[in-house]
């Protein structure tokens, strides 16, 4: 090597070595002294007169503003100093209207001018997120949007739950929807498929549930939004700009108007059709490397749990995790969910990780969103993906569920009980034979509550009820991880017929929705949805994705069962009791000597039921089990066939034969 070769090295890694060094994770002690701004005006504030900029950033030493003309411009039109004020606060006003004007800051921090980004409150962006853009929020309100209203609810328990992705709603060939994969898309009506069905939001109205959850419609980073760019499919769970649509699902990415307009049409067009609106948020980390965050690139560090070492934590198995402790972490999380609550009318959160985030910022959430509202519902993961430093007890984990105020957690203990464990394929379920799960499944049919009658120490993870009341308890069977049941139905049960599949997935639908608890519905599972085996969809292309409208008339006898199930569930207050003092007052089970058939009894109208007493039977096993009927004269509403509220037929004796692989409901009403 030539001694000019060897000094230019010497020098490239001085100079990498200062760059590294300049955003290497700060010593968390020194964030204690970072001062807490209470405003609720950071960020952009626009006025036709002026503009304000508020940015929090107390490390830096300066912070400059560069406006552009454009979203894609090589060179902003000027170039503004702010002004250092109170709290770590940095702040200019940029006088005249400037809407439509795109807009960076950036910071210096030791002695470093960092990269230009977005402010982390931004609330438009353009094309990717680069930079963010200065509207006028009013002016992005459908027609009738002040008039919009929630539709109606009375308890958390009324819930049903269906988690949808908006790519793969409408992006189907045969979806008869116009705007494939569009926000719009789910806005359209009159939608059929090549066979004369129900597609999209009329599909949703059709069957019955009461709230979709939507997986990320926030801005993420995995998807090119340039029209040239190569069409790919994420699921969204790589958080860019947290209080901003992704523009993917807009029709123009380069507006940042048109995506909020937009997703506000979608919202509008769930309300009228009686559907709230939930939002799965991803608070728990941030995409892409961290240096090129948003945070880092503002506040270097301070978002972010660190280790003892000062390394980067990663309970989030995504390369961080945010320390939603500290106090403008918790500030930006309350800001940005009271934002899409009043902005954008959301019903709901759903919580991505929740189990990262401490038990004092889910509660200040909880009492924030609930003081706006005290219907919105919020529910979270309640587990990690890794490691954290925060204490265990300090944690929104589902074990610490009963520190929670109004907000529940996904029952991982009814999910395997119904299915086998969700990270062994190959293992069966209650549905498909599994004599091992009975208490597990009774532990998930009273909604995780105290119950006299469950044996804890045979429920397969959690050894003490962790619900406090039933609303805290997500009952589900599958979700957009893993396989969906019917794929998770052949790895684990391939010596069986299709038929027998098929019994399998509606007594899993009708363990779901006859059990205690709010529960929650994988889009498709109501047309028996695949993925082609595939477990981990996150990135594979719509053609694994996307649903299939043709199984809806294939298997339109599997949809109208899930449809008569919500109808039942939502017609008779015995299955979404309200307190669990009202399940351990109406709720008794039966003993059964097989492993794989659980039977119990909601007696003395439940819940103001109009029926008296119900009976509620599920064979796991293949073959027909006896059951002998109490006293009195019982109609079968439910089987393994259909679902006829006003009876399918009435038993002449106390001796019935439940069919293998079914459930059965059984009601008396004198």
């Amino acid at each position: 090597m030539s001694s000019k070769l060897l000094l230019l090295s010497i020098l490239l890694f001085f100079i990498t070595l200062y760059a590294c060094r300049s955003l290497a994770p700060v010593s968390a002690g020194v964030f204690d002294s970072y001062p807490e701004y209470t405003g609720a005006d950071l960020g952009m504030t626009y006025g036709p007169q002026r503009t304000v900029f508020k940015l929090w950033a107390p490390s830096a030493t300066a912070v400059r503003l560069h406006l552009y003309a454009g979203g894609e411009s090589p060179a902003p039109e000027s170039t503004v100093l702010l002004e250092k004020t109170a709290s770590g606060v940095w702040k200019t006003t940029l006088e005249g209207d400037r809407k439509g004007k795109f807009y960076t800051v950036q910071v210096q921090y030791r002695g470093k001018w960092l990269a230009e980004t977005p402010d982390p409150y931004v609330k438009a962006v353009g094309t990717n997120g680069r930079r963010g853009q200065i509207i006028d929020l009013a002016a992005t309100n459908p027609p009738g949007w002040v008039q919009d209203r929630r539709p109606e609810q009375k308890n958390f328990t009324d819930i049903i739950l269906y988690e949808l992705h908006v790519r793969d709603a409408s992006i189907a060939p045969n979806s008869g929807i116009h705007n494939k994969g569009k926000f719009l898309g789910l806005t359209e009506t009159g939608t059929r498929s090549p066979d004369g069905l129900a597609t999209g939001l009329d599909h949703l109205k059709e069957l019955g549930i009461t709230h979709v959850h939507l997986l990320p419609v926030f801005d993420f980073r995995s998807i090119d939004e340039r029209p040239s760019a190569e069409k790919r499919y994420n699921w969204g769970y790589d958080p860019e700009h947290y209080n901003t649509p992704e523009g993917s699902y807009s029709t123009d990415p380069a507006d940042g108007a048109v995506r909020i307009r937009e997703f506000k049409q979608l919202v509008q067009a769930m309300h009228s059709a009686g559907i709230r609106v939930v939002m799965d948020v991803v608070y728990n980390h941030t995409g892409g490397p961290n240096d090129q965050s948003v945070f880092n690139r503002i506040v270097p560090g301070y978002y972010y749990r660190q280790k003892p070492d000062g390394s980067w934590s990663d309970a989030s198995a995504c390369g961080n995790e945010t320390a939603s402790e500290r106090p403008m972490v918790r500030r930006f999380m309350l800001e940005s969910l009271k934002y899409w609550v009043r902005e954008y009318h959301i019903d709901g959160f759903r919580f991505d990780l929740m189990g990262i985030h401490d038990i004092t910022t889910m509660n200040r959430i909880s009492a924030e969103l609930h003081a706006i509202d005290p219907t919105i519902f919020l529910y979270g993961e309640g587990w990690t993906a890794g490691s954290s430093p925060l204490p265990d007890s300090l944690r929104a984990l589902k074990s610490n569920t009963m520190k929670l105020d109004r907000v529940a957690a996904f029952s991982d203990d009814m999910r395997d009980a119904i299915k086998g464990h969700v990270f062994h394929p190959g293992q069966k379920g209650f549905i498909s034979g599994n004599p091992d799960l009975k208490e597990s499944l009774k532990f998930g049919i009273v909604a995780s509550v105290q119950h006299p009658q469950i044996r804890y120490d045979e429920v397969n993870y959690s050894k003490a009820p962790w619900a406090r009341e039933p609303y805290q308890t997500i009952t589900y069977a599958e979700c957009h991880d893993n396989h969906t049941l019917w794929d998770r139905l052949a790895i684990s049960a391939p010596e069986v017929s299709e038929a027998e599949h098929i019994r399998m997935q509606k007594l899993a639908g009708a363990i779901v929705l006859t059990s205690q608890g709010v529960p929650f519905l994988h889009a498709g599972v109501e047309m028996l949805r695949s993925k082609q085996g595939v477990e981990n969809s996150f990135e594979s292309p719509d053609s694994i994705n996307q649903i299939d409208w043709s199984r809806k008339a294939r298997y339109a006898d599997v949809f109208d069962y899930f449809k008569k199930l919500i109808r039942l569930r939502k017609d008779h207050p015995a299955f979404r009791m309200a307190s669990s003092e009202q399940i351990r007052q109406h709720l008794r089970f039966i003993d059964t000597e097989d492993p794989n058939f659980v039977a119990f009894r909601l007696s003395e109208h439940p819940n103001g039921d109009t029926w008296r007493d119900i009976l509620v039977l599920y064979n796991g096993s293949g073959i027909l089990q006896d059951f002998t009927l109490p006293d009195g004269k019982w109609t079968v509403v439910l089987d393994a066939q259909d679902i006829n509220e006003a009876g399918l037929r009435t038993m002449r004796s106390n001796s019935l034969q439940v069919a293998p692989i079914s459930a059965m409901v059984l009601v008396r009403e004198e």
